[in-house]
This record gives structure tokens, C-alpha cells and sequence, in this order.
């Protein structure tokens, strides 16, 4: 089958040259890094499950929220987080090219922020990074001596939910599409910071490696070459609870889109993810898996690991 790919639209850059930072002497293990948007109904428990997962810095970049957004990352007790706000619309110039915010905001947090860090990660709040069999992600992460590892999307699909349900996301959301092919495959990455030369939300270009990147079993491919057995989610797996509610499926039709498509091209680019993800799920509890290996089984024993 044939898969139609969506491509940026020709006026959008969405691949930022760097120069990357150089390391300083006594980098912390994991920062994740995210741009987000009026999400305080689910960041708390976001921010929970990495702290259980031993990331222990959080780069925020805000983007307009007019919910409690910033103020509840700010109060987390387990992490250390940084807010930026992040509103920014621009384009080249005498061209007219617009730049993508989210790689503009990506390609800051490294420039900023990456001489402190072994590694980032770069997701969003609907992206949990589970480890399937370890620990914690910094425990996977010290095997694999490469500046860059891709991870593919497991999607996750309603789950049976009309509404947002009362449980956290990892309890609430336990079917996913069997496979990662076609719409429903891409790309989040975890790098060095300090060997980062080029910047995308889903590929990125390293000093030593160039476009070359590393999946969690050991195996090197370009960014182009990133299919086949290189489709993995051993060692971390990268849920993306792509759907959630029906509602949240609606919302998200509705909603802003930061990489500026057009709404009926993200309608049916959304609806036809959903028709894939729906089609034939399976039953995935890797993150459920994770939580108890850390004694935690319930929504309310997430919740309470880090109350105030």
C-alpha cells in the first residue's frame, strides 16, 4: 500500500542549523523538553510519571496558555523546571519564509539550556517515555552511546472514552494500533545537546553522526532510513496517546495547530490516524507495566507519590 505523506507546506522552514553549545562540567543525566498549550488538565500526572522515570529537569516553552499551565510545572515538587514563554510568529525576511516555532523553540532550548544536560528529549504532553524493562530512562540511555536515538510512536487510540476520563492517561488509555507504519509512524528523538547541528521536531543532525541516528536495540540508520526492523519500541517505548476522548478528538480537530496546516488538512489527517488506530487495537500496558514495577497501581497512588 501507499501511504500519503503529509509534507510542510513549502513556505514553512522547519529545519534550524545550530551551533551546539560545549558541555559543562557537571551535566545532569535527562531534561525533556515541550511546548504546550493550555494543558493543566493533564500536566501534572505528565510530570509525575518522568520524575518516576528520572528525568529531573523540565524546559517548558509556553505557548500562550490561558489556563494554569505554567503555574503548575512551576510548582511541581519533583522536578526542576524551567517556563519560557514562547508566542512567536516569524518568517524570513526578504522571502517570506515563515519559521516553525516549535523547531525554533527546540534549537533555543538546546543553545540555552543543553551545555547542562547528557541528554534532551523533545516530546509533547500527550508523549509518555516508558522504559519496558528498566528502571528508569537514564538506565536505558547510559547503554546507548550514540548522540542520537529515535524512537517511534505507538499510538494509542479512545479506549472506549467518549469523555476525558477521572484516571490518569496511563491507567485510562490501553489500546494502541498493532503496528507503526504508514500515517501513523514518526519520530521523537533523545540527544546530546552538545553534538546538535541541525533541529526538527522529529529528526535532528549531530556533529559526529551527521543524519544518522541510533533506535534502542543498537541499530544505525539515516533519518530517511528509519523503517523496517529500525521500527522499535524495546528498551523505551514512546506512547502517544495520539486520540484520548472522543471529545479530546474533537478539541483537537477544532484547536490551533502549531505547525500552521490548514484546518481541514489536520481534520482529515486526524480522522484518518483515528480510522488506522481504531481499526484493529491491541491491549498495551507498558506504561501500566512501569508504574507498578515502582509500586504505583492505581490513579491515586500516581497522584500521591508527589502531593504537596
Amino acid at each position: 500500500m501507499i501511504w500519503p505523506f503529509r509534507r510542510p507546506a513549502p513556505d514553512l522552514a522547519t529545519r534550524i542549523s545550530i551551533t551546539p553549545p560545549a558541555p559543562s562540567t557537571d551535566q545532569a543525566p535527562l531534561a525533556l523538553v515541550l511546548i504546550a498549550r493550555n494543558e493543566a488538565a493533564h500536566l501534572r500526572d505528565w510530570l509525575a510519571f518522568h520524575a518516576i522515570a528520572g528525568a529531573s529537569h523540565i524546559i517548558l516553552y509556553d505557548n500562550g496558555s490561558t489556563d494554569n499551565t505554567a503555574e503548575i510545572a512551576r510548582g511541581f515538587p519533583a522536578l526542576d523546571v524551567t517556563v519560557v514563554p514562547w508566542v512567536l510568529q516569524g518568517a524570513e525576511h526578504k522571502t517570506g519564509m515563515r519559521l516553525h516555532q516549535q523547531s525554533l523553540a527546540y534549537a533555543h532550548a538546546i543553545c540555552t539550556f543543553g551545555s547542562g544536560f547528557e541528554r534532551m528529549a523533545f516530546i509533547d504532553t500527550d508523549e509518555f517515555l516508558v522504559p519496558q524493562y528498566a528502571q528508569t530512562l537514564p538506565e536505558v540511555l547510559g547503554q546507548l552511546q550514540h548522540p542520537n536515538i529515535s524512537l517511534p510512536w505507538a499510538m494509542f487510540g479512545h479506549s472506549g472514552h467518549d469523555t476525558p476520563p477521572k484516571g490518569a492517561v496511563p491507567f485510562a488509555y490501553l489500546n494502541r494500533a498493532k503496528a507503526s507504519q504508514g500515517p501513523l509512524l514518526n519520530f521523537k528523538c533523545i540527544v546530546d545537546p552538545c553534538e546538535v547541528t541541525m533541529v526538527n521536531p522529529h529528526r535532528f543532525e549531530t556533529r559526529s553522526c551527521g543524519n544518522q541516528t541510533m533506535n534502542t536495540q543498537g541499530e544505525v540508520a539515516t533519518n530517511k532510513g528509519r523503517t523496517g526492523s529500525f521500527v522499535s519500541h524495546d528498551g523505551i517505548q514512546l506512547n502517544h496517546y495520539y486520540l484520548m476522548s472522543e471529545q479530546n478528538m474533537r478539541s483537537k480537530i477544532s484547536g490551533p495547530d502549531i505547525s500552521g496546516a490548514e484546518q481541514e488538512q489536520r481534520k482529515q489527517a486526524i480522522l484518518r490516524k483515528r480510522d488506522l488506530i481504531e481499526a484493529d487495537p491491541i491491549l498495551d500496558t507498558s506504561a501500566v507495566d512501569f508504574l507498578a514495577r515502582h509500586g504505583i497501581s492505581t490513579t491515586k497512588g500516581l497522584r500521591d507519590r508527589f502531593a504537596d
